[in-house]
């Protein structure tokens, strides 16, 4: 295979997907995901937008530790955030800056209002203060696609001359078709020849169900970089789902001659990671990574598929990690058996979160006869989220009878003090979430609440998710338990605890 025949993978899961609604990785989960995307091969990740927030920063400095493959991050052509994306790449062994600037004529006019004088000159700026930290610069057109095409390509032979070595056409609002997404690319490919001594990169948005077919159409353009998302998450409707695109290749390979340095036996594994840790479920029929993608209902289907695999499926489960093995500990599995089965799933748990990790083990293992994969990967995520929470279901008491409402006494720890609050409420999850309420002396509005089970059985851990919103966000929070009431108390214990300290100073708990 030659350079030309391998189309590199720029995942900006941590960046784009996480602006996503409700999502807020901490800095332990951001290096998780980030060190399942290494295994998954992936070529660059971009691990965020480091001038939103101290915190982004430490997270992007984490993850920049935490592997060896390239990180980028995000800037727009200013110097404060130019600076902000050089502190957050300090300690990455192969960085990334990715400066960015809008295009289009409605963009210039609504949200930069700048003159296109003014854009040019910002995108020259941005690049030369970027190379000055790193080599590898990317630049982006914010909007493209409904850019001027002659204006595009004076921006773009700006960029490269001041040392750009990727272009990235986005299609910001997945507002492009594919042929009309080749013709942008092929036009601008004829405006500026430089293009063909740096990488032309494309990033589609799925607001038009286009952005994978948008991506393939770059990629026939000739393009050689596609940015995406592990489950097309992001905002609004997503991104290009990155295991539709690889599989894409990979499946149609005689056709188009593409590869990419995907192992995709960790695409389910990585899946699954994202879905837990963002709180993001999976819809049933998603391609590839779907509950359903290799399941067959219909009876002729069923006939077929036993005759023969490839009469309906074309593409082995296998090859995505589906597989049928699995891992099953039980209450008397040590610790280092848990460790291992960390490890054999992708995480790295050590220390203090092992620790953890292993009591939560072992409370829920008393509770279930055995302990499946799935149950450990939703304990792993579970304890990455703990290490990050301020405050800590402590106790939980909760009685119930028909025709009568319900009461919940809640204790809350915030590390340094407790506090005890008493609610009724319409069930004993509406009188959980009052009590707390009361603790947190913070007002959240329920937005969204969901419930799912981890794995089948009758004992199976109960996983719940919660969104609230405060002061005109949304903040959301996951936890799992055999006991849904409590796995609802935490979750959402948790959702008020990120609530209260985006949107208020420190101040004690109520009552106390």
């Amino acid at each position: 295979m030659t350079p030309t025949d391998t189309v590199r993978i720029f995942d900006t899961t941590l960046r784009d997907g996480e602006q996503s609604p409700g999502i807020a990785l901490n800095a332990g989960e951001k290096v998780e995901i980030a060190r399942q995307l290494e295994r998954l091969g992936v070529d660059v990740i971009e691990a965020g937008f480091a001038i939103s927030s101290p915190g982004e920063v430490e997270g992007i400095q984490a993850v920049s530790q935490a592997v060896e493959c390239v990180v980028a991050s995000l800037a727009r052509t200013n110097d404060k955030d130019i600076d902000a994306a050089i502190e957050s790449l300090r300690v990455a062994h192969n960085p990334r800056l990715h400066t960015f600037t809008a295009t289009s004529d409605i963009h210039l006019e609504h949200k930069l209002r700048m003159t296109r004088d003014q854009v040019i000159e910002a995108a020259r700026h941005a690049v030369t203060r970027a190379r000055a930290f790193t080599s590898d610069v990317e630049f982006s057109c914010e909007d493209a696609t409904r850019t001027d095409i002659d204006f595009m390509a004076e921006v773009v032979r700006v960029a490269i001359a001041a040392g750009a070595t990727t272009i990235n056409i986005p299609d910001t609002v997945g507002y492009t078709v594919p042929e009309e997404y080749a013709e942008i690319l092929g036009a601008l490919r004829q405006r500026v020849p430089e293009l063909d001594g740096v990488t032309l990169s494309v990033h589609c948005h799925n607001d038009l169900g286009m952005a994978v077919a948008n991506s393939l159409a770059g990629v026939m353009a000739g393009a050689r970089q596609v940015e995406c998302t592990i489950n097309g998450i992001g905002e609004r409707a997503g991104n290009a789902s990155m295991e539709e695109f690889v599989m894409l290749l990979r499946t149609r390979r005689p056709r188009f001659g593409l590869a990419t340095n995907i192992n995709t036996q960790e695409i389910v594994r990585s899946s699954r990671m994202v879905s837990r840790l963002t709180g993001y479920s999976v819809q049933p029929n998603k391609a590839i990574v779907g509950r359903n993608a290799f399941a067959h209902e219909a009876g002729i289907h069923q006939h077929g598929v036993l005759a023969h695999r490839r009469t309906y499926e074309i593409m082995d489960a296998e090859a995505v990690g589906l597989t049928g093995s699995d891992i099953v500990l039980g209450k008397h599995s040590g610790r280092h058996a848990l460790r291992q089965a960390f490890a054999d799933l992708g995480y790295t748990i050590e220390g203090d979160d092992l620790r953890r990790a292993f009591e939560r083990f072992k409370e829920i293992a008393d509770r279930k006869q055995k302990i499946s994969s799935l149950d450990l990967e939703a304990i792993a995520s579970d304890s990455l989220r703990e290490r990050e929470d301020d405050h800590h279901l402590v106790s939980m008491a909760v009685t119930t009878r028909t025709g009568e409402p319900a009461r919940a006494e809640i204790t809350v720890s915030n590390g340094s003090q407790e506090a005890t609050a008493e609610a009724e409420g319409d069930g004993p999850v509406d009188a959980a979430f009052k009590a707390i309420d009361r603790l947190m002396g913070v007002s959240v509005t329920l937005a969204e609440y969901t419930i799912g089970a981890v794995s089948g059985g009758a004992d199976a851990l109960g996983e719940v998710r919660v969104v609230v919103e405060a002061g005109g966000r949304t903040f959301s929070a996951q936890a799992v338990s055999t006991d849904i009431t409590e796995a609802s108390a935490e979750a959402y214990l948790r959702a008020c605890a990120h609530a209260r300290t985006a949107t208020e100073p420190e101040q004690e708990l109520a009552g106390v």
